[in-house]
């Protein structure tokens, strides 16, 4: 199935959200100092923590970040009031320093992924469905192009490749058995490798945070941005998703593959 131009116009949109310069990027523009400078600030120990960190913060957010939603599909999301919880706590962040990202983490992680599930509802998701919950999650392991990654699973439909059989896993576990204690290692075993991916863009996030004279301000604006960028991500997503409910998964990745790389948001 061929499709039609104005969709494939509206996955180029998706692909530039999806496949933008990165958080880093962002982050060394902000704050004018390039982001492996914060880095060789942050603790000696942040890579051992940080993965523990990420995985707290997910478990946390998904237990209580989207079930209090109701589905009204196509209902416009509150990007806007979702980037202010954020900014908040950033600035929280940013007066007590790096001590307090183990507090604000959760926070921030929880208003992310509710805003993440508020796109995907207003692109036609039914977020009570425990496909679309899945979804949300997925988008912390996509984290845009950056030379701080990997590499091997840059691409987006790569890294949803990489996490396909754990969400399928996950997803029909809990069909059979409901959110139980039992189905918790099954959702832990999926957090654990969207962490991996997560934890790249946290400790860019920390890096940034940890520049000299930062503060309070420049902590709200570096979570307005790590916001900005999930959303980005969320949408792009949803946009490919909505996409594949009317095409099929194979004819919208063979589509998007074609697109060009860089397109205008």
């Amino acid at each position: 199935m061929n499709i039609s131009e104005s969709h494939k116009k509206e996955l180029l949109v998706a692909k530039s959200l999806l496949e933008n310069p990165g958080l880093a990027v962002k982050m060394t523009n902000l704050i004018g100092t390039p982001i492996e400078k914060g880095l060789a600030l942050l603790p000696d120990n942040w890579n051992k923590n940080i993965a523990k960190m990420t995985e707290k913060s997910l478990i946390k957010a998904s237990e209580a970040a989207i079930f209090t939603m109701k589905d009204i599909p196509g209902e416009e999301s509150s990007n806007l009031w979702h980037k202010l919880g954020v900014a908040v706590s950033g600035g929280v962040g940013g007066f007590f320093g790096l001590a307090a990202i183990a507090v604000e983490l959760p926070i921030s992680t929880s208003i992310i992924l509710r805003s993440i599930a508020d796109i995907a509802r207003s692109e036609g998701e039914l977020i009570t469905t425990l496909e679309t919950k899945m979804a949300c999650l997925e988008v912390f392991a996509l984290g845009g192009e950056s030379d701080l990654d990997d590499g091997s699973e840059s691409g987006y439909f790569a890294v949803r490749a990489a996490l396909a059989k754990s969400v399928s896993e996950a997803t029909e576990f809990m069909v059979k058995k409901g959110m139980t204690d039992e189905a918790a290692p099954i959702l832990v075993k999926l957090i654990t490798k969207i962490a991996e991916k997560f934890g790249i863009q946290v400790t860019q996030k920390a890096a940034a945070q940890a520049v000299p004279a930062v503060g309070a301000a420049g902590g709200a604006i570096i979570n307005t941005l790590f916001i900005d960028h999930f959303q980005d991500m969320a949408r792009g997503h949803f946009m490919v998703r909505k996409l594949e409910r009317i095409y099929g998964y194979d004819t919208v990745r063979d589509a998007y593959n074609s697109l060009p790389k860089k397109g205008n948001k």
